[in-house]
C-alpha cells in the first residue's frame, strides 16, 4: 500500500488535470460543466444518508417502544454497526477488482431494502434485521464513494469534494431532529424509515451515468489475487462478529458475558490486524498514520459527543430539545473546517492545520465537563462544540484527501476500507470503554438519583467519560504530525 508512482497509463490521467476520454480539466471545478452532475449526485446521496443517520436516533425511542422491543433497543444500533463493517471490507474488494458502480448500486439499493424493512416491521426482531440490512449497505456506499473520487476527480479537486461530502452534513444536523420529531407526531415512526428511499432516485439518476463514464471499470495494474481477497472476506467475517460480540458484552455487564466478550477479542484483534496497513497500531509514518488518525479522532470525538445531551439534561435541567440543539452549531464549524482544508494554497500545511484541528478536539472535549460546576454558564458546551467540530472537519476531510493521494488507483477500495474501519472500530471500542467507566462510577443510576439543584449526585462519571477522551484527541496531535512521510 504506497503511494502511486506516476505511471504513463490513462488511468492516471485524472491526477495529473486530464480524464480519459473527456475533455481537459486542469482549470475545472467541482460545480463546473464537467463535473457538475456527478458532484451534485454524489453529495445528494451523501445528504439523504445524513439526514436518515440524524432522523433515526429521533425515531427509535417510539418505534422501540411500539414495537415492544425496548429491552432490544441497543441493538438496533449494534446490528447497523456490525453489517457495515463487512460492507466497508467487501465494498473495498469489489471495487478495486470491478470498479465502485456495483458496490454503489448495491450499497443504495440495501440501504433502502433495510429502510423499508424497518419502516413496515411489525416486530423488533424484524426492525433490527432491517437495520442490520441497512447497515449492509451503508458500508458499501461510503467506501465506493471514496473510490469514485479517486477515480473520477483530478487529485487538485478532491479536497473540494471531501469539503462537500462535509457541508452535506450541516442542514440534517440541524434541520434533521426537528424534521423527524414533527413526522414522528403527526405521521408515525413509520415515515420516518419509508420516505427516504423515494428521495434518492433523483441523485442516483444525476450521479450513476456519470459514475459509469468515468470510473466504473477495474483499473489495469496490480489486482489482488483471488486467495487475498477470500482472506479478507474471511477477516471481514471476524471483525463484523468481533464487534458484534463485543457490543453484546458491553450491553449486559454481568460475568457470563466475559466469555462473549472474550471471544469478540479474539475474533477482532487478528482481523483487525489484517485489514489495516502494517504499521497502523505503531503510528508508522504515512499511510498507516493517516488511517490510526481517523480512527482516533472519530472514536475520541463520537465517544465524548454522546454523553453531552446526557449530561446538559441530568446535570444542568435542559431539555432534551435545549440539549440537542446545543451541539446544532458543530455541523456549521465542522463544514467550515473541511471547507478551509480544501483551499488550495493551504495544501502545503495540510500537516499543520490537522495538528490544530486534533488540539482543538482535545481542548472541546476537557473543556465540555465544566459545566458539572453550577457556576459555569451552559452555553460553554456550546461554544467548545463549535471549535472541536472546527478541528473535526480540519482533520476528518485531510485524512481522507490524503489517504487517496498515497493510494494507487488498483488500491483505493482497499484502503478507504481500512479508513472506514478504523473510524468504525474506534468508535465502538473508545465509546464501550467510556461506557464501561461511566457505568462504574453509578453513571447507570443517572436518571433516577438527582440533587435538590435538579441535577445527579454522579458527576464523576461524566468526567470520567470526558477526560480520558481529550486524553486521546490529544495523542491525535502527535499521530497527526506524523501523516506525511519522511
Amino acid at each position: 500500500m504506497t503511494k502511486l508512482e506516476p505511471r504513463d497509463d490513462a488511468v492516471t490521467d485524472a491526477s495529473r488535470g486530464s480524464l480519459p476520454g473527456g475533455p481537459d480539466t486542469a482549470t475545472a471545478t467541482v460545480l463546473g460543466r464537467s463535473f457538475r452532475a456527478l458532484s451534485v449526485g454524489i453529495v445528494s446521496v451523501v445528504l439523504l444518508i445524513a439526514f436518515e443517520a440524524t432522523a433515526v436516533g429521533t425515531a427509535m425511542p417510539v418505534a422501540a417502544r411500539e414495537l415492544d422491543g425496548v429491552s432490544l433497543y441497543a441493538f438496533a444500533f449494534s446490528a447497523y454497526f456490525t453489517t457495515s463493517l463487512f460492507g466497508m471490507v467487501l465494498a473495498g474488494q469489489w471495487s478495486d477488482l470491478r470498479g465502485p458502480l456495483a458496490p454503489l448500486t448495491c450499497g443504495i439499493g440495501a440501504f433502502a431494502a433495510g429502510l423499508l424493512l424497518s419502516g413496515t416491521a411489525g416486530a423488533m426482531w424484524q426492525f433490527i434485521v432491517g437495520r442490520a440490512v441497512q447497515g449492509l449497505g451503508g458500508g458499501l456506499v461510503i467506501v465506493a464513494l471514496y473510490v469514485v473520487v479517486s477515480r473520477a476527480y483530478p487529485e487538485r479537486l478532491r479536497p473540494a469534494i471531501m469539503a462537500g461530502f462535509a457541508a452535506a452534513w450541516v442542514l440534517p444536523s440541524v434541520l434533521g431532529p426537528l424534521a423527524a420529531g414533527t413526522v414522528t407526531e403527526h405521521l408515525g415512526w413509520r415515515w420516518v424509515f419509508t420516505g427516504i428511499p423515494v428521495l434518492v432516485v433523483l441523485p442516483l439518476a444525476l450521479a450513476l451515468p456519470q459514475i459509469r463514464r468515468r470510473a466504473a471499470g477495474p483499473v489495469d495494474g496490480t489486482a489482488p489475487g483471488s486467495g487475498d481477497r477470500r482472506r479478507r472476506i474471511r477477516l471481514a467475517f471476524g471483525i463484523s462478529a468481533g464487534a458484534g460480540l463485543l457490543q453484546y458484552a458491553a450491553q449486559d455487564l454481568r460475568w457470563a458475558s466475559l466469555l462473549p466478550g472474550a471471544l469478540g477479542l479474539a475474533l477482532l484483534v487478528p482481523a483487525a490486524l489484517g485489514l489495516l496497513p502494517r504499521g497502523t497500531w505503531r503510528a508508522a509514518r504515512g499511510l498507516p498514520s493517516v488511517v490510526l488518525l481517523r480512527g482516533v479522532a472519530a472514536g475520541s470525538f463520537i465517544a465524548a459527543e454522546s454523553f453531552v445531551p446526557l449530561m446538559l439534561v441530568t446535570q444542568r435541567g435542559l431539555t432534551p430539545t435545549l440539549a440537542g440543539l446545543s451541539l446544532a452549531a458543530g455541523g456549521a464549524t465542522w463544514a467550515l473546517g473541511s471547507w478551509v482544508q480544501s483551499r488550495p494554497r493551504l495544501e502545503p500545511y495540510r500537516e499543520r492545520l490537522m495538528v490544530s484541528g486534533m488540539v482543538l478536539v482535545a481542548a472541546a472535549i476537557a473543556t465540555a465537563p465544566s459545566v458539572l460546576i453550577d457556576a459555569v454558564p451552559v452555553w460553554t458546551v456550546a461554544v467548545a462544540w463549535a471549535f472541536g467540530c472546527l478541528g473535526m472537519g480540519l482533520v476528518i476531510s485531510s485524512t481522507s484527501v490524503l489517504l487517496l493521494s498515497l493510494s494507487a488507483p488498483e488500491e483505493a477500495g482497499s484502503n478507504s476500507a481500512a479508513l472506514q474501519i478504523s473510524d468504525g472500530l474506534s468508535n465502538v471500542l473508545l465509546l464501550a470503554t467510556g461506557g464501561a467507566a461511566f457505568a462504574t462510577l453509578g453513571g447507570g443510576t443517572v436518571a433516577h438519583t438527582t440533587t435538590e439543584a435538579g441535577g445527579t449526585s454522579h458527576p464523576t462519571a461524566f468526567a470520567a467519560v470526558f477526560l480520558p477522551m481529550a486524553a486521546v484527541a490529544l495523542a491525535g496531535a502527535w499521530v497527526a504530525g506524523r501523516v506525511r512521510g519522511r
